[in-house]
């Protein structure tokens, strides 16, 4: 389907063009199949599987964030709170607050659905990280483009991401987009990929000044601001859906390339993003554990350069 509007992602205009941008295929054709679904994600770099939780599941996770949020206020008073409408004077874009200590969410993210279909696409056991990464994201900018492995590489590399959204999300509202076969190109932004945010060089006062004394990264993260010309560089079309629907979900590995399209509405757009490995492999210890370290002091790692 053509788009007959502007989109844009953190800021830049992009190409809608038929050559520049285009939608994820579905899997959910094959959502019993996890040899097929394998073959799938290691040719296309993601799964997208529409449908695949009980809406009922989304529903009531969405209902314990936006009680959360008409709590603390932020939400236009003169809509029901389930319609996330937020206050003109807030703006958000990361609140991994509204995933601690939420039963709802976590029931969601780290149900027998979700454990069961990576137990069966990995082909044994598996283990998820026991942080919770959660956006809601208001009018504004999505996130630029990157790939997970800078923030969570110093386990296993054979690491899926599950994004989900809480709510149905159209393109105006905007959502997760993936830069097409960008994973079959690791050789091209392989120092990009070797980049571990939480590290620096203890030979470099003001690598570590920065990271191990103010707890920042040494590297900001992204690949690039600007998704358009990044596309331009690297090839391939930017991919999302049309139009995300509760019971959705994305899965895709650390190396490839996505960002979020610009949230162009009143609403909040809500999703979260949780780790999947098997069990048997080596996991990064910054996202496991009651309290995980994180990208705090505790998770910095120095090294002579």
């Amino acid at each position: 389907m053509p788009v007959t509007f502007p989109l844009s992602s953190a800021g830049y205009e992009l190409d809608t063009s038929a050559a520049a941008f285009g939608f994820m295929r579905s899997s959910a054709d094959s959502a019993g199949d996890p040899v097929e679904l394998a073959r799938r994600l290691a040719d296309d770099g993601y799964l997208y599987l529409p449908g695949f939780f009980d809406p009922a599941l989304i529903f009531a996770a969405r209902a314990a964030i936006t009680d959360r949020l008409a709590a603390e206020g932020s939400l236009d008073p003169a809509h029901p709170s389930i319609a996330a409408i937020a206050r003109p004077d807030k703006k958000f874009s990361y609140r991994g607050d509204l995933a601690r200590h939420n039963a709802a969410v976590e029931r969601v993210v780290y149900g027998p659905e979700l454990l069961g279909f990576y137990a069966a696409l990995f082909g044994e056991e598996v283990r998820h990280f026991d942080h919770t990464w959660f956006r809601a994201v208001s009018r504004g900018m999505g996130t630029t483009p990157h790939c997970d492995l800078v923030y969570m590489g110093r386990g296993t590399r054979e690491l899926l991401t599950a994004w989900i959204p809480y709510g149905d999300i159209p393109l105006e509202m905007g959502g997760v987009m993936l830069l097409e076969d960008s994973h079959k190109k690791s050789a091209r932004i392989k120092n990009y990929l070797d980049v571990d945010v939480d590290s620096y060089c203890e030979n470099r006062p003001k690598e570590v000044e920065k990271v191990a004394v103010k707890g920042g990264w040494s590297h900001p993260g992204f690949l690039s601001k600007n998704p358009a010309t990044l596309r331009a560089k690297l090839g391939g079309r930017w991919l999302t859906c049309p139009d995300y629907k509760v019971g959705d979900f994305v899965t895709f590995g650390m190396t490839i390339v996505h960002g979020g399209l610009d949230n162009q509405t009143d609403r909040l757009r809500f999703s979260s993003d949780t780790r999947y490995q098997r069990a048997s492999e080596p996991i990064d210890e910054r996202w496991i554990g009651a309290n995980p370290p994180a990208n705090t002091l505790a998770g910095k790692r120095g090294r002579v350069c």
